[in-house]
């Protein structure tokens, strides 16, 4: 063989070997939400390496190559439950055309939620707040910051009704709205505990009378 096509033969050969070698593409996005629902069920000291691989799809050393470890991948993964969170937050929050009705709604979703048997997780933010917000002064930061935003949502969202006249003038948009930040983790752990569902609908049903 001309030494020229033998240099190729080999190059090619070698290109070949390590596209074989080389791990399946992935959608990183997918997997991040993958683990998010895991971290989100079972909490972060329950979830094991095995679990997130089988949940992600992913061999070990990709989880760890695009992730770096277990507990950057869950940072990675709170984060992604809290910006979409707000996200859905903001929506319900500006989609009536009452602030009243626009909170109504955004609660309603979270008990409507709490029903769903196939997703009882409760609150993320929440879970996080009582598994590691102790002890873990990053995650505690974390959900800080969440309860912050959703506050402040909340305080919007209440002068807006203020303004349009389905809230009481005299109400203070900032202790009402810590009131709903408050009363919505108390929703998630009745939720995450598979409470009665009565007990949710008469809940929600105080909180608005306050509202108003």
């Amino acid at each position: 063989m001309d030494l020229s096509f033998q240099n190729i033969y080999i190059a090619r050969k070698r290109i070949e070997i390590d596209e074989m070698a080389r791990p399946r593409e992935f959608d990183k996005q997918k997997a991040l939400l993958q683990a998010m629902r895991l971290f989100w069920s079972k909490g972060y000291e329950a979830t094991s390496i095995s679990e997130l691989l089988k949940a992600t799809g992913l061999s070990k050393s990709s989880l760890y190559d695009t992730f770096g470890s277990k507990r950057e991948l869950f940072l990675e993964a709170f984060d992604e439950y809290r910006k979409e969170r707000m996200r859905k937050l903001h929506g319900y929050l500006t989609q009536c055309p009452t602030a009243l009705a626009s909170i109504h709604a955004f609660f309603e979703m979270v008990v409507e939620h709490a029903r769903n048997e196939e997703q009882p997780f409760g609150c993320m933010s929440c879970n996080e707040a009582a598994e590691l917000g102790p002890h873990d002064v990053e995650v505690q930061q974390l959900v800080e910051q969440d309860f912050v935003g959703m506050e402040d949502s909340f305080a919007l969202a209440i002068e807006r009704g203020i303004q349009d006249g389905s809230i009481s003038p005299t109400k203070d948009a900032r202790k009402l709205a810590r009131f709903l930040c408050a009363s919505h983790q108390g929703l998630q752990i009745m939720a995450r505990a598979k409470t009665a569902p009565q007990r949710l609908d008469d809940t929600l049903s105080v909180m608005m009378s306050v509202l108003e």
